[in-house]
């Protein structure tokens, strides 16, 4: 006889996910930082809702109260956004604090009246190169996602011998320590001697993943730049240690690489603007291939 769904104990209604969002994430679209720093907020007891320590995994509605270091958090999500591109030199840490005491990427930001700027991506002590800022927690965080799948470009300098049949394993995938990796296209960009210029692109922002790769082939990364995030480049006009506000279409491109909607842009006010255009005249960065003939995808 064949079983009967019906009978004996009723069928087990799906179980309802828990009201509210994730603390991070609430926190994070407010522009007080992005989730993984609002993770470490929590875990450092900096957080608290409804007078209670928060605890990582707690959610909240609307109707809660939240504290950070002891004031109220206004989590409506921001309205405007900002971005930002600052051309990172050699010897700067990406963090907003350095245990050594070096200089931090953070130090030569315009200074805002309200949130927080919020790194999208990092760079390594000894990389150089675009770095963007925003204030928007929500953008940063789909922008970093391992699943964005973002085009990086990057200008390297090698050194040792190569072959074609080395760039032709780099494009189909070598075994690293946390699994294969490769680049998705190589440019040769000239070079004279055991030193050689190549652009490269990586769709993934692993720990040292550009270095990582050339290393696995036997050879030593003496430079290295990055050039283009997505569709955004880093422009001549912007010298190593200067910044510059983004243009409206390459906002509009990050939201739409972030799958988010376009939020209204708000500008530095006329003294920064001015200081962002002095610095353009005074600092000269050191020589490179020049970027104008690779092609602008």
């Amino acid at each position: 006889m064949a079983d009967n769904p019906k009978a004996g104990s009723p069928e087990q209604a799906p179980a309802k996910a828990p009201p509210g969002e994730k603390l991070q994430k609430v926190l994070a679209r407010t522009g007080l930082g992005s989730r993984r720093e609002m993770e470490r907020w929590i875990e450092q007891g900096r957080v608290t809702v409804d007078g209670k320590p928060a605890g990582l995994g707690d959610r909240v509605t609307q109707r809660a109260r939240i504290n950070v270091d002891g004031r109220p958090v206004n989590t409506a999500p921001a309205q405007e956004t900002r971005c930002i591109l600052y051309h990172k030199p050699t010897g700067e840490v990406s963090s907003r604090k350095d245990p050594q005491g070096r200089r931090t990427v953070f130090e030569r930001l315009p200074r805002l009246k309200s949130g927080r700027w919020i790194s999208i991506g990092r760079l390594d002590y000894n990389t150089s190169g675009l770095l963007l800022f925003t204030t928007d927690g929500e953008l940063a965080n789909k922008l970093m996602h391992p699943s964005s799948n973002i085009e990086r470009e990057y200008m390297v300098r090698v050194m040792g011998e190569w072959d074609e049949a080395m760039l032709q394993r780099l494009l189909e995938g070598v075994m690293l320590e946390d699994g294969v990796a490769r680049f998705t296209d190589i440019q040769d960009g000239g070079g004279d001697g055991i030193n050689h210029w190549f652009y490269v692109v990586i769709m993934e922002g692993r720990n040292r993943e550009v270095r990582r790769l050339w290393e696995s082939q036997g050879l030593t990364v003496s430079r290295l730049k990055r050039v283009r995030y997505g569709d955004v480049f880093i422009p001549s006009k912007v010298k190593q240690g200067q910044w510059t506000e983004l243009e409206n279409k390459e906002v509009k491109s990050l939201y739409r690489m972030a799958d988010l909607p376009v939020k209204d842009m708000k500008r530095g006010s006329i003294k920064e603007r001015e200081r962002m255009e002095r610095q353009f005249s005074k600092r000269k960065g050191p020589g490179s291939p020049s970027r104008s003939g690779r092609k602008q995808r």
